[in-house]
């Protein structure tokens, strides 16, 4: 079996040894995913732009994959602070819409970046 992957272009990358996704026959997973920009952490102190911004990342290295969102079972959602669930909920569910995977939703405390609000890491499997 092929594995490819999609690299990761920030700073950690290369610093942790990862890659933004990985795809073994018809799985892909997705690593944990943040609003991390060149500068720091993008929207601070706005959890759902972070998840829309985050979101929008795995489905970008899905496509790189030959995937996308709709293919996707399972997310793991990282949260700074619980307080932010229903801001992330509602990006996500706006996102997922009736694809609605599997979700696991916790408080992680801190994150890379103390700016950053949400981290996401997700599994998707081609069917076809």
């Amino acid at each position: 079996m092929k594995r490819q992957k999609v690299d990761v272009t920030n700073k950690w990358g290369a610093a942790i040894g990862y890659s933004r996704a990985v795809r073994a026959g018809n799985v892909i997973v997705v690593s944990g995913t943040s609003a991390s920009g060149p500068d720091g952490a993008l929207h601070p102190g706005d959890a759902e732009r972070q998840t829309i911004v985050v979101l929008e990342r795995i489905d970008a290295a899905l496509r790189e994959l030959g995937a996308s969102i709709d293919d996707v079972v399972e997310t793991r959602i990282f949260l700074r602070d619980m307080n932010d669930w229903e801001a992330v909920g509602r990006a996500h569910g706006a996102i997922f819409g009736d694809i609605r995977p599997a979700t696991t939703m916790v408080q992680a405390g801190a994150l890379i970046d103390e700016n950053l609000l949400v981290e996401i890491a997700a599994t998707a499997i081609l069917t076809n």
